[in-house]
């Protein structure tokens, strides 16, 4: 139970709750934030544009301040853009942001540059409003995502407090509660000395403009007050996030700052101390922790056994209760030190130094390293214990696992060498040796891009080597007649080095981001493609079918059947399905609600990996994977992205398992509303001549001797009544279940309309006794291609229709016209009219009149008309007769075979 002091105010709930609806339909608004122009708001706003953009996003550019930055304008090649609204003002034609244009074409995200701009009032055409803030709040308004840019001193509440430092008023401002309300707000610092190094370089302004800018506004002293303001700002905007969910959640402390911590580990025997470590530590402080690996380049180049070591460590973590992570980049330094800062950690462990002595002077360590580039964060190094020394220095004098060579690119390394030699000779009369030498760096470059980087260190040598024995005097022979020569071929082989060293890295990198990027957007691809897909079992091929490409490996999705046992599919597999899967470690797995087989906790030698779909009260089925290469879902970031689909692929069929239990519940749902319908109504049809059958019955049973031959004749007709309207509701219950499940075969002849009437009219003669008919059928109609028998009916029907809902004594007229090949058949009547608005119900199965309770029927005489003139190919319809009265109005097609 909550302590009184520990509740939530329940204003502020509600308060709270209010909001979030009224922003429930309403666009986000995220703005980049600077403290003065030129600190590169647009440029990192476009920078995200194409990031966002590269996921499939729909993103427009609606309007990107013309600043004449070159930078800035390349970064809008490649997003779609709003066409500018041409503005007449004084003579001249400007460019503004079409807000029309930009809620017509309604983008998932819009980009509009400028947020404090003021609109052209005294343009032509005039805006919608004086403000372009105002034009974004229509924006949001219609469900528009917004992203826009503003600088510190165009806030309202600092306008004069900025006069004061700058010497110049802002005229051009924003309420301070458009910036309060922001979704997102992105702050874009640059120190002052590198801002006014942009401007002299003349990438804020033009020269002339810059100059008065650096004398005015552009002081050090007014950038260092502007950039405060901004980080003040951010800092208060952050404070009221926190303290808005302190009120909604007293036992939160969003205010107060937790520590936490980074650990870095290698493929290296200290890796499970520093995991241990970072554990204790993170439980003395209470604090978040995460064990973070670096795949660097060097790292990429070790064996597979001990790049695998890392499975383990990551594993330790994760049982330890850490968050792992593993990050690519050219030093494990860098990448540890930005990911820090991204994280905010306020710690990060690391081993000792493992580069010693002269080794550490040509390249530091990454413990010294990140020592020297810890921003915000403290280092900690953990010293190893003796028996690690003693593994390390074992390991360091064990021979190395051999790494297969591919010796056909070495001898593409030394073809990229005289492939340089030849072009050297065809330069040789016409360009200086130091071009040739470039000639030799290109290809050293190219080897280390395509080869890697053992071929490119050979391409080095040779290139070396080639460009001594060819080029330089005298020539082919290894002398040299010049000393200074030897200064070009040492200069030339540690940059010919250092550039194949730098593009075997950036390729072995590419080729990590390269395969994580392929897997997001597969995920994405498989995502999307399940959310357009029907049926479990469909949306179960299209789930092996992306697995099995991304994981190279074999999939399939093993599904319950009523019993709640799993089954093989039964449709013809996919290429990459899964066959034989384990039913018996699968059916644990979906009893258990947890993963089995492949390297898990549960049956660890099988072959396959079994994840759930689901959770644990709602099963759903089994993803079985069978990976060619362990690796590929061993890994932590692997296993979390195979997670991550099985997560998708038990959403979808989730959704499919609930569309088929809706439609299921819909059809049930209208077969019982049918079924109580049916019974409603013919119940009291039912009942009544029932009680007239048995009263008579039992009358002329007991007292048939007493009553005279009238008496009784007119018992048994009152009998013989009662039990055919008995059939004839049989009948039509019938007879319309049976139309519409299109049982009926037509006898079609060739009738006129005259002859049908007459039956119809004969079969009612008693009943139309008090109701006078006409019939103005003209001798000139054609004849009609139907079932005369049901045509009979459907004239019965109506007829009948009139004389329950009429008073005695109504004119009934039957007449007919022939348009467009049909003829159209009206039966008027006299009487009180159709229920107003329900003409168009009246031909719904057990619909009758307003004045049901004392009018006999089941409500199907007019459902089955219309199923019968339906079947003919025409329509029928019901109305108001001109005069009073009602109208019922029957097409059949003249064309034989026409329905």
């Amino acid at each position: 139970m909550l302590k009184s002091g520990m509740r939530p105010d329940p204003d502020q709930l509600l308060a709270a709750v209010n909001a979030q609806e009224a922003r429930a339909g309403r666009g986000k608004l995220r703005i980049f934030f600077g403290g003065s122009a030129g600190v590169g708001k647009t440029y990192s706003m476009l920078e995200a544009a194409h990031r966002v953009r590269e996921t499939g996003a729909d993103l427009v550019l609606g309007y990107i301040e013309p600043h004449g930055r070159a930078e800035t304008e390349n970064l809008r090649d490649g997003l779609e853009q709003l066409p500018t609204l041409p503005v007449r003002y004084r003579g001249l034609v400007r460019r503004e942001f079409d807000l029309d244009a930009a809620l017509k074409r309604r983008p998932a995200i819009l980009l509009v540059d400028e947020l404090a701009h003021s609109n052209l009032i005294e343009g032509e055409p005039p805006p919608r409003h004086a403000k372009r803030w105002q034009d974004i709040e229509e924006l949001l308004q219609a469900g528009i995502n917004v992203w826009t840019t503003v600088n510190v001193q165009h806030l309202e509440s600092l306008n004069d407090l900025v006069a004061q430092i700058t010497g110049v008023r802002q005229r051009e401002t924003i309420p301070d509660r458009i910036f309060d309300e922001a979704d997102e707000v992105e702050l874009i610092d640059l120190p002052p000395d590198d801002l006014l190094a942009r401007l002299q370089r003349g990438q804020i302004y033009l020269p002339d403009e810059a100059r008065t800018a650096a004398d005015r506004f552009f002081r050090k002293s007014n950038l260092i007050a502007l950039r405060e303001l901004a980080l003040r700002r951010m800092a208060d905007r952050v404070d009221a996030s926190a303290r808005a969910t302190a009120s909604l959640d007293r036992a939160s402390r969003a205010w107060m700052a937790r520590d936490r911590l980074l650990v870095a580990v290698g493929p290296d025997e200290q890796a499970e101390q520093l995991v241990r470590a970072g554990k204790r530590m993170a439980d003395a402080l209470d604090a978040a922790w995460s064990v973070v690996y670096v795949e660097t380049p060097e790292l990429l180049r070790l064996s597979q056994h001990q790049r695998n070591r890392r499975i383990d460590i990551l594993r330790l973590a994760e049982s330890l209760g850490a968050e792992t992570v593993t990050l690519d980049g050219p030093t494990a330094a860098e990448a540890l030190s930005e990911y820090a800062q991204t994280r905010n950690a306020t710690r990060v462990i690391v081993g000792t130094p493992k580069r010693r002595g002269w080794r550490a002077l040509l390249r530091a360590s990454t413990t010294t390293a990140l020592a020297r580039a810890a921003k915000g964060f403290d280092v900690i190094t953990i010293a190893p214990t003796d028996s690690q020394k003693r593994s390390t220095a074992q390991r360091d004098d064990a021979p190395e696992v051999a790494i297969p060579i591919h010796w056909d690119r070495y001898a593409w390394a030394l073809a990229t060498t005289l492939i340089c030699t030849l072009v050297g000779f065809v330069m040789k009369s016409s360009f200086e040796p130091a071009n040739i030498v470039m000639i030799y760096v290109l290809g050293a470059t190219i080897a280390g891009v395509r080869f890697g980087r053992g071929p490119a260190v050979l391409t080095a040598i040779a290139n070396v080597l080639a460009f001594d024995f060819c080029f330089v005097p005298p020539q082919f022979t290894f002398s040299v007649a010049d000393a200074q020569y030897v200064v070009t071929f040492v200069v030339m082989l540690i940059v010919t080095l250092v550039i194949a060293n730098l593009m075997a890295s950036v390729r072995q990198q590419t080729r990590v981001a390269g395969a994580r990027e392929r897997r997001t957007s597969l995920l994405y691809a498989m995502s999307r493609e399940l959310a357009a897909t029907r049926g479990i079992a469909e949306m179960a091929r299209v789930a092996v079918r992306h697995v099995a490409e991304v994981f190279q490996c074999q999939a399939v999705v093993l599904l319950p059947d009523a019993t709640g046992k799993l089954r093989h599919p039964r449709d013809l597999p996919e290429a990459g399905s899964l066959r034989g899967a384990d039913l018996s470690i699968a059916q644990w797995v979906i009893d258990h609600g947890r993963r089995a087989g492949l390297d898990s906790d549960t049956l660890p030698a099988a072959p396959a990996l079994y994840l759930p779909l689901g959770s644990e009260s709602q099963k759903l089925g089994v993803l079985a994977v069978l990976p060619q290469n362990r690796r590929r879902v061993l890994l932590p970031e692997q296993r979390r992205l195979l997670e991550t689909f099985a997560a998708q692929i038990g959403l979808a069929v989730e959704r499919g398992k609930l569309a088929e239990a809706a439609e299921s519940s819909r059809v049930a749902a209208e077969t019982e509303s049918l079924r109580n319908t049916l019974l409603a109504s013919i119940s009291h049809d039912l009942r009544t001549p029932l009680a007239v059958i048995a009263g008579a019955g039992s009358t002329l049973a007991e007292h048939g001797d007493e009553l005279d031959e009238a008496a009784r004749r007119k018992l048994a007709q009152s009998i013989e009544a009662k039990a055919r309207d008995m059939t004839d509701l049989v009948s039509n219950v019938l007879d319309l279940m049976r139309f519409e499940s299109g049982q009926v075969a037509l006898r079609r002849e060739w009738e006129t309309l005259d002859d049908l009437l007459g039956t119809a009219l004969s079969r009612m003669r008693e009943r139309l006794a008090s109701h006078p008919v006409s019939s103005q059928l003209s001798a000139d109609l054609p004849a009609v291609h139907v079932d005369a028998n049901l045509i009979v009916q459907v004239f019965v029907n109506l007829l009948d229709n009139v004389v329950k809902y009429t008073p005695p004594d109504t004119p009934v007229t039957i007449s007919a016209v022939v348009r467009d090949n049909v003829v159209a058949v009206t039966c008027d009547d006299a009487g009180p009219g159709l229920p107003p608005g329900e003409s168009s119900r009246l031909f719904d199965k057990f619909q009758r009149g307003s004045e049901e309770g004392a009018t006999g029927g089941a409500g199907l005489g007019l459902a089955i008309c219309r199923a019968i003139v339906r079947a003919h190919g025409g329509d029928i319809s019901a109305g108001a007769r001109p005069g009073g009265g009602a109208r019922f109005v029957f097409t059949l097609p003249v064309k034989e075979g026409s329905a």
